[in-house]
């Protein structure tokens, strides 16, 4: 098995109210989940070789929580990623070489794609938006007082997380995938934070 690290930032996105129970060992809001990650590397190798500075996105379609598995997702990958890169990254997406999708990755047994894409990724805190081809596009925006529409800002800290330690939350203004797995989701849950992920 190749070693391998990978890190920087990994935006969220699903069906849930802001937060997401899932985050803290509960059921999700709609009592199944549909949503996913995109996760900008800013450093990465896989037994040598530069996966610095791409993109890749898994987006799943659970009938349920996700802990009771069944889900359809597909993935998404940076255009620019060669063969090799590619193959790492889908690699790490089966949950053959460990990381978050080792633990995660039997919970989709259907996973289509690769989608070869152009990404346009924006970071600045939950403003953050990500934009993959015509298949993904995610707006995210800070969540706001319902009352007095004054921007609030949580965060979580998660030391047991298996994608993300910490993160902030914000909302969606937009969610939508549109390929095997197809919904839009907009004006629900988001969260930014950093990765740091090592295997096998």
């Amino acid at each position: 098995m190749s070693d391998w690290s990978l890190k920087g930032t990994v935006l969220v996105s699903c069906n849930c109210d802001y937060g997401c129970p899932c985050n803290f060992n509960a059921l999700p809001t709609q009592g199944k989940c549909e949503g996913g990650w995109t996760w900008h590397a800013e450093e990465g190798n896989w037994d040598g070789l530069s996966l610095a500075g791409l993109d890749f996105s898994l987006y799943v379609n659970w009938p349920g929580a996700i802990h009771e598995g069944n889900g359809e997702g597909v993935a998404f990958v940076d255009e620019r990623a060669d063969d090799a890169q590619r193959e790492a990254i889908m690699t790490l997406l089966s949950g053959e070489a460990g990381g978050p999708w080792g633990i995660l990755g039997w919970t989709w047994p259907t996973l289509h794609g690769p989608h070869l894409v152009p990404y346009s990724v924006e970071l600045d805190g939950v403003k953050w938006s990500v934009k993959a081809g015509d298949v993904l596009f995610v707006e995210s925006h800070p969540i706001r007082n319902p009352v007095t529409g004054a921007e609030v800002h949580p965060h979580a800290v998660l030391p047991e997380g298996l994608i993300f330690k910490k993160a902030d939350f914000g909302a969606s203004e937009t969610f939508r995938v549109s390929a095997e797995v197809d919904y839009d989701h907009s004006g629900q849950y988001t969260a930014v934070g950093p990765f740091a992920y090592t295997g096998p």
